[in-house]
């Protein structure tokens, strides 16, 4: 394709296989049955959970916000764990000015600990701070060794679920560390009906993108 010519391969190729499933949905779109059957198989190829089972701690994606609060306080009290981690939130230029200026900006990590402790968790530990899903990986695979962390449930919002357990695994998995991801069921996100709204579409094309070029970094 001349237009991906001058492209790094990966990207190139990423572009490729986009524009082929793009085509794809465009050819089946006067098949309303066929149409809304692809459109939900694409909407749950972002999703994975894996089974629930006991580990050592619960760990909030820094994505997850309330709805990761809600699910890691119903797993917490279904016996799965006994406590919980949050990542730090990373000081921001934005933060800075209103430091700057006199005024106190919002801490999202003393909000979620107050939201957990009003669901009556105390036991909240938290991480440094990450930049992204990947980082999570990398500042989890250092935080669980220092720690002696050998088992996480991790909750994650829908959207982001198979690619964390993607980056997870490899992250984790051989350094003994197991990895159980969950969806909060409060996340936004619906597969079902991602197509309904702007909303929805963008997180879906975003999602996609970033799931298929993981895959073809990391095909195994």
């Amino acid at each position: 394709m001349p237009l991906f010519r001058d492209l790094k391969p990966a990207v190139r190729w990423t572009l490729i296989l986009l524009s082929a499933l793009t085509l794809a949905a465009v050819m089946v779109a006067s098949a309303p049955g066929l149409r809304h059957s692809l459109l939900r198989s694409a909407g749950w190829a972002l999703v994975a959970q894996d089974p629930p089972a006991k580990a050592d701690i619960i760990v909030i994606s820094t994505d997850a916000m309330g709805a990761g609060i809600l699910e890691a306080a119903d797993l917490l009290n279904a016996g799965f764990a006994s406590r919980v981690a949050i990542f730090d939130r990373p000081v921001t230029r934005m933060s800075r000015e209103f430091a700057r200026r006199g005024v106190q900006p919002l801490d999202l990590k003393s909000v979620s600990i107050q939201l957990l402790r009003g669901l009556g968790i105390t036991d909240v530990t938290v991480i440094p701070a990450v930049v992204g899903t990947v980082d999570e990986g990398k500042v989890l695979q250092q935080w669980c060794a220092a720690n002696s962390i050998h088992s996480i449930l991790f909750v994650s919002v829908r959207d982001h679920s198979r690619r964390t357990r993607r980056v997870l695994n490899r992250a984790l998995s051989p350094r003994g560390v197991g990895v159980i991801v969950r969806y909060a069921r409060f996340s936004e996100f619906d597969p079902d009906s991602w197509w309904q709204s702007r909303g929805g579409q963008r997180v879906q094309a975003i999602e996609s993108e970033k799931l298929l070029v993981d895959f073809l970094r990391h095909p195994f």
